[in-house]
């Protein structure tokens, strides 16, 4: 259960929580129209808590999810005590007619549930904004934690039917059939990379690896150049071990057709400044 600071309830439904129960034991099928959606830890009443945490467990035991054998799993764990015994399962199977209306209480559910947590997780950042025994550097981090904690728990992807999907699946081949030339994927630029891999694909994790010095961020950095400037693509590079400034580097030897090395020394000509400034322009 959320804590309370005395001056505020926190968001909370306790009415939608006890439905969301009892729509569960009058209909066990309805569990796995929302066991993705809500969590243990997003009820407010503690006894809503440990009760639906026991009906996971049988859910997940592909067991059944009525009175007594939500009686027994609790007994089982010594909590059936904690959540008002028998009679108050009764009285949950008695609080809803029907189990048709689960999915909205799941949603109240949970949306009362985010904004506890994040009720909690600004009272954490202005802690942490009081205290003085970090930098801010850290405290940034810190800060973004506990918000990206917030977000992470309501990132769900819906159920999709098959039938949807070979829908788009059939005009995304249809397109790629008319226009043969077109790639399903962002084009590289290396035409033998892009014949193996039909470009980067924006569900593919690609990996380069090889050993050091041997020209990763070097290949990498012409990708990034060529789906910029010739594709006219967005790309957002992250580096661990080069400065910005020599990501800067490779991109405009890569755009002007300047030899690297002369740019990091700055043995350059006046036809290079030239086409470093055509390239600043282009990358810009």
């Amino acid at each position: 259960m959320a804590k309370n600071d005395g001056s505020r309830i926190p968001p909370q439904n306790v009415d939608a929580e006890a439905s969301l129960l009892g729509s569960i034991l009058i209909d066990s099928e309805a569990m796995g129209r929302i066991a993705d959606k809500v969590q243990e830890d997003d009820f407010y009443d503690e006894r809503h808590q440990i009760i639906y945490g026991s009906m996971l467990r049988l859910y997940s035991a592909h067991r059944p999810i009525d009175l007594l054998t939500l009686s027994n799993n609790l007994e089982e764990n010594k909590q059936l005590k904690l959540t008002g015994g028998s009679s108050y399962l009764t009285e949950l199977t008695n609080s809803v007619p029907t189990s048709a209306h689960i999915e909205h209480y799941a949603e109240i559910v949970a949306q009362k549930s985010t904004r506890r947590k994040l009720i909690s997780a600004a009272s954490e950042i202005t802690k942490l904004g009081f205290g003085d025994e970090a930098d801010p550097e850290e405290l940034l981090s810190r800060a973004e934690a506990e918000l990206f904690a917030v977000s992470q728990g309501n990132l769900k992807q819906e159920l999709a039917s098959i039938e949807s999907i070979l829908t788009e699946s059939f005009d995304r081949l249809d397109e790629l059939h008319k226009s043969k030339s077109k790639m399903r994927g962002v084009p590289t630029g290396f035409r033998d990379l892009d014949n193996i891999l039909a470009g980067l694909q924006s569900s593919d994790l690609v990996i380069l690896a090889s050993r050091p010095s041997m020209g990763k961020s070097t290949l990498a950095m012409n990708i990034a150049h060529h789906i910029a400037t010739k594709e006219q693509a967005s790309v957002l590079v992250f580096s661990l071990e080069m400065s910005k400034e020599q990501l800067v580097d490779r991109l405009l030897a890569a755009e002007a057709g300047i030899d690297a090395w002369n740019i990091r020394t700055g043995n350059l000509s006046d036809t290079d400044f030239e086409k470093l400034g055509q390239a600043m322009g282009t990358l810009s």
